[in-house]
């Protein structure tokens, strides 16, 4: 043998360290211990959780604030069941991640050895992941571990993002082999070169922008992921034309830019869905036309295509065309199209386009959106309304603020009526709308950017999925807030149900949001684990509160009770036909 001999484990980590990764997320089993046992000689983390799926939704957000592919280690079958609905919510969002699983000694196959999975086929473990990442390897044969992880992180990072696996039997993690192979590829580019577009294209986009009446951006998500945000700036900066945006594309411009519409869609506000029905040509980049923000693609809510044209530029090409009907269609990188199409833009119309009638109705809008929010937005009610608890938190919040979303007013009113102001800012599940995802979602970001506020606003459904992430933030000291926005209830679902059959059975918990019948009380839960607790009793204690959580840098929970209003909508989900066919019924407050 030529080269240095390792186990597989130590060549592991020592390839994650030439990659730079800093942190690996993750839970020990007795298939990956001779991985820990290589990651505690190395720099590398090894941030250790409760429960995987608090890994995956850590690194997640780990992998959305750095813009590198993050990494999980898992333990075999309950080990990578459990990690799953992390690396699902992951894979909807489009975020880069790689899971490296620990499996049965490769001499075990078929014998149905201790935990492993193999109803229907032998050595099958690696198979519950084929449907939602992009990629899944098996690792049968150690020399063969070196190329398989390089083309695990470049998949995972280029075109449209995403997570993959390599699942390795733990035999093979222990063999001892030389690093010939991992020798190979050391001088391997770390980052693949991004599609463009070229000028001929960008040409053809700018004249029709520019000859069009009543153009409208529409930005997805991909502004983020390619960090494409100031270009995006930039862009509209120079054409005029108004930005709407998906939910996933929320902050993609900071929201008081005068031309940001806002979020598109069942909750969207009524400017930015009407001034999309009205748009003769739309620009839409990074975003896939998913259900929520399209009205579930009703016309007359959101969209009015066919009639509206499109210009969809996107990063993987079965998202064009897939839900609307394109007229020019681009496979491109977001911030490599958009620096293109600047300088054409600048070159063909030096003077740019200033449509200052526009920017007169979105401001006059957000002045009247707002005034009509004061009433909510300062009211000493208590139970709290939802309004007030997202003005009290913007209040306190510096600009650089990362805040984590899950699911309910914390989701869908963030994105309705609570500004982002710096690009990047809001870690929001999109695509699986997973409930628990904001709570872990703040650890891999606190370790992404430990100098940056970080606070998860989450309701108290979602913050009982998996309070154990209290341990890891504890002991790793990440002065995290969490704020709890209690409504003793899974309070969308609630009021969903009952709008539509008149009752809250099995969406509610005993008691009301106040005073709940032997409900978890949340701050001597988060105090037990070792963190700050504080019980919210009154409004005014709200703000005050989290501006001394901030100024503490201590791991804080606030238990805030909320009355459960639900969130305003403007557009349509198509389930409301199904309960309630011919009826303008959506949600109600339930109490």
């Amino acid at each position: 043998m030529s080269g240095s001999e390792k186990t597989v484990a130590e060549h592991i980590v020592d390839f994650l360290q030439r990659r730079e990764v800093k942190h690996v997320f993750g839970l020990c089993g007795h298939t990956n211990i001779a991985v820990l046992a290589a990651l505690a000689e190395s720099p590398i983390d090894f941030v250790t959780v409760r429960h995987e799926q608090i890994a995956s939704h850590a690194a997640d957000a780990y992998a959305r604030v750095t813009g590198r592919a993050s990494v999980v280690l898992s333990h075999l079958s309950p080990g990578l069941t459990n990690c799953a609905t992390g690396v699902a919510n992951a894979a909807l969002d489009c975020i880069p991640m790689v899971v490296i699983a620990g499996d049965i000694p490769t001499h075990y196959y078929g014998k149905h050895p201790h935990q492993e999975v193999n109803l229907h086929a032998d050595a099958a473990q690696w198979e519950i992941y084929r449907p939602f990442v992009k990629r899944a390897w098996r690792v049968d044969r150690a020399d063969l571990i070196a190329e398989i992880l390089e083309k695990a992180f470049h998949l995972a990072e280029s075109g449209q993002p995403g997570p993959v696996l390599v699942n390795v039997p733990m035999d093979i993690f222990s063999e001892v082999i030389s690093s010939e192979t991992f020798d190979r590829i050391i001088d391997n580019t770390r980052a693949l070169v991004k599609p463009s577009i070229e000028d001929e294209t960008a040409r053809q986009i700018i004249t029709k922008l520019a000859e069009a009446e009543n153009p409208v951006t529409y930005a997805g998500g991909g502004i983020l992921l390619a960090q494409a945000s100031e270009e995006l700036r930039e862009f509209t900066d120079h054409m005029g034309l108004p930005v709407a945006h998906s939910l996933m594309g929320k902050g993609a411009l900071r929201d008081d830019h005068p031309l940001v519409l806002g979020m598109t869609g069942f909750w969207g506000t009524e400017l930015t869905n009407q001034t999309c029905l009205n748009a003769d040509y739309i620009f839409a980049i990074g975003t896939r036309f998913k259900e929520a923000d399209c009205s579930s693609w009703y016309s007359g809510y959101t969209f009015n295509i066919p009639g509206s044209k499109i210009i969809h530029v996107d990063i993987e090409p079965s998202e064009i065309g897939r839900n609307y009907p394109t007229e020019i269609g681009v496979v491109a990188d977001a911030k490599s199209a958009l620096r293109v199409l600047i300088r054409v833009a600048k070159e063909m119309y030096p003077d740019g386009f200033n449509r200052t009638e526009m920017k007169a109705k979105i401001a006059a809008f957000k002045k009247s959106f707002k005034a009509s929010n004061v009433e909510m937005q300062t009211s000493d009610a208590f139970p709290m309304m939802p309004e007030r608890i997202l003005a009290d938190t913007r209040i306190a919040l510096p600009d650089n603020a990362i805040i984590t979303t899950d699911v309910g007013w914390n989701k869908n009113g963030v994105g309705q009526q609570f500004d982002i102001l710096t690009p990047g800012s809001i870690l929001t599940p999109g695509g699986f709308a997973t409930m628990g995802f904001g709570p872990p979602a703040a650890i891999g970001a606190k370790l992404a950017s430990p100098e940056r506020v970080v606070l998860s606003l989450v309701g108290d459904g979602g913050f009982g999925q998996n309070p154990s992430m209290l341990a890891t933030a504890v002991e790793l000291d990440l002065g995290i807030i969490w704020l709890v926005m209690n409504n003793n209830a899974f309070g969308t679902i609630a009021g969903l149900q009952k709008a539509h059959y008149g009752l809250t059975y099995g969406t509610t918990f005993p008691g009301t949001a106040e005073k709940p019948n032997n409900g978890p009380n949340y701050a001597e839960i988060a105090q037990a684990y070792g963190a700050v607790g504080i019980k919210v009793n009154n409004a005014k204690e709200l703000l005050p509160a989290i501006q001394m959580a901030i100024n503490s840098g201590k791991p804080t929970v606030l238990d805030v009770a909320m009355i459960n209003n639900p969130t305003p909508t403007t557009g349509h989900w198509n389930i409301l036909d199904i309960y309630s066919p011919d009826k303008e019924v959506s949600h109600v407050a339930t109490d």
